[in-house]
């Protein structure tokens, strides 16, 4: 690029900077990113570290370690576009980025609160690639940066009020699916109760062996992983997006089936580690059947126009 274009503020694209100024382009975003993890270091620490909450919770908050993995290849995905957009400094950018950082400061030191801190270190990323190379630019890197979110442990109290119903709704559809396959229940609130053939009556709380409830938030960001990577259009990525709230429900009805039919033979097999392998191993099946919708809606309607670069439709 000419100094004359430069000179009208047409800006450099990033693949220009690199193959102009690669080191120089490199050494500043490595410089970037470094500064960046040190300013919120606290709460990756708390969330991915050693005992963050995805080491001590990995059934409700294990996916955070993908978040960031499927963030960087749909970024990667759309990189000809990304690559070939023109930066230019947008300086409202820097005001986002203070933002972030006075909210992150305020729920760090003034109302501690992890979820908050985890979204205040988003809007100030936001603002670093506003501020860097303008609104078109955070426009294709707006999915990336908002998927991220899907990794912010929620707090408690969010996640209660979400989950609270839905296993009062797994609590009831378990309680009919095992009379109708001849097993003799009474569900009441949470606590659903089995008889044996031997007359021996068998609690289980369902509040407990639901617990994967819990894990409605990586159901949502395995949705829409798949329905931006396989999807073209809007109405396709939705549909499969909606689903993931009852496949999360279906999945934990089959889980409470499953404990419930195992405690008749032992009832040790449903407490301790046996629900948490049960839940690991339905999400294979639950994958499945995202990608078979995936299939269906793909097939739905015929597109004959060439991909373009860019984020689709």
């Amino acid at each position: 690029m000419s100094d004359a274009a430069v000179a009208k503020g047409e800006g450099w694209t990033l693949a220009a900077l690199l193959r102009e100024h690669k080191s120089a382009v490199i050494v500043s975003f490595i410089a970037l990113t470094v500064a960046f993890f040190l300013l919120f270091f606290r709460w990756h620490f708390r969330q991915m570290g050693p005992s963050g909450f995805s080491v001590r919770y990995p059934e409700d908050w294990g996916h955070a370690y993908l978040v960031p993995v499927i963030s960087t290849a749909f970024a990667w995905k759309h990189r000809a576009a990304i690559f070939g957009t023109r930066l230019t400094r947008f300086w409202p950018g820097l005001a986002m980025l203070c933002g972030g950082i006075v909210i992150y400061s305020f729920f760090l030191f003034g109302f501690p609160n992890h979820m908050f801190q985890g979204f205040a270190s988003l809007l100030a990323l936001a603002g670093v690639v506003l501020f860097v190379g303008g609104p078109k630019f955070l426009g294709l890197l707006a999915f990336p940066i908002a998927y991220l979110a899907l990794g912010v442990t929620v707090s408690d109290q969010v996640m209660n009020g979400l989950t609270f119903q839905l296993k009062i709704m797994a609590s009831q559809a378990s309680a009919v699916v095992l009379s109708i396959v001849g097993i003799d229940n009474t569900v009441a609130g949470n606590m659903l109760t089995i008889f044996t053939r031997s007359g021996e009556e068998i609690p289980l709380n369902v509040a407990e062996a639901c617990s994967g409830m819990r894990m409605v938030i990586a159901f949502i960001a395995l949705a829409v992983a798949v329905a931006f990577f396989g999807l073209r259009y809007w109405w396709q990525r939705i549909a499969v997006i909606c689903l993931a709230i009852p496949v999360a429900l279906g999945m934990n009805v089959a889980r409470v089936v499953v404990l419930a039919i195992a405690s008749m033979y032992d009832p040790e097999l449903a407490r301790g580690e046996a629900h948490t392998l049960i839940g690991t191993l339905l999400l294979v099946p639950s994958f499945f059947l995202f990608m078979g919708v995936v299939w269906v809606l793909g097939r739905i309607v015929k597109d004959d126009r060439p991909e373009h670069a860019g984020v689709s439709a």
